[in-house]
């Protein structure tokens, strides 16, 4: 195991990868840049994820890792994950599964960035980020939340600029469908948000 700052790398584009990380405190996130240094954030990750797990295949990383925040992350090594593939069909099923599913929310971004909208980009990712807490906020306590990423962030994962990040925030306030107070968040109206975010949660396969 091995406490991560934040923006700490975990993996770097172009290296031989050995092990798969499992991140268990904090968030981490995929990336590529430019051949000019421009970021575009691929995914983030939360506890219980594992990051990189098609790397037992693709030996060299194609795209950064990085903790988003102070994070936790356990190394599993390629070759324990290939081992226990082959000893149990079960557990290589539900590799395959998550696999899947990663590639699902992939699509998804794709389309986020490539066709919607400034104020629905934002208001989607608000929503996954949401929604893979625990599900949809049916109470209170659910409704608060603290979003761990910043707006120069959200903008490297929504292809804008931090500047058009604060202004889509703002409007969403004013619309009542959050509230803020710098990186603690309210929904105030769920069904409303998924509404201006074109979001179904289908392509997360939570069931």
């Amino acid at each position: 195991m091995q406490n991560v700052r934040g923006n700490g790398y975990l993996l770097r584009d172009g290296q031989m990868v050995r092990d798969c990380s499992l991140v268990l405190e904090g968030h981490a996130f995929r990336s590529k840049l430019t051949g000019v240094g421009q970021r575009q954030i691929l995914s983030f990750h939360r506890r219980g994820d594992i990051v990189d797990l098609h790397h037992q295949e693709l030996r060299t990383a194609d795209h950064n890792v990085q903790a988003l925040n102070e994070a936790r992350i356990a190394w599993i090594p390629i070759e324990a994950i290939r081992a226990t593939i082959d000893a149990r069909p079960n557990v290589a099923r539900a590799l395959w599964r998550d696999s899947l599913i990663d590639g699902s929310i992939q699509r998804e971004w794709i389309l986020n960035v490539g066709r919607r909208d400034a104020r629905t980009r934002i208001a989607h990712l608000l929503c996954e980020l949401i929604y893979r807490r625990e599900g949809p906020p049916l109470d209170d306590a659910q409704r608060r939340f603290e979003l761990p990423m910043s707006q120069e962030q959200i903008a490297d994962a929504t292809a804008l600029t931090p500047v058009h990040v604060n202004r889509m925030l703002q409007n969403l306030e004013a619309e009542q469908l959050i509230a803020r107070e710098r990186r603690m968040f309210v929904v105030q109206d769920w069904d409303a948000l998924c509404r201006v975010a074109d979001f179904d949660p289908a392509y997360l396969h939570f069931d």
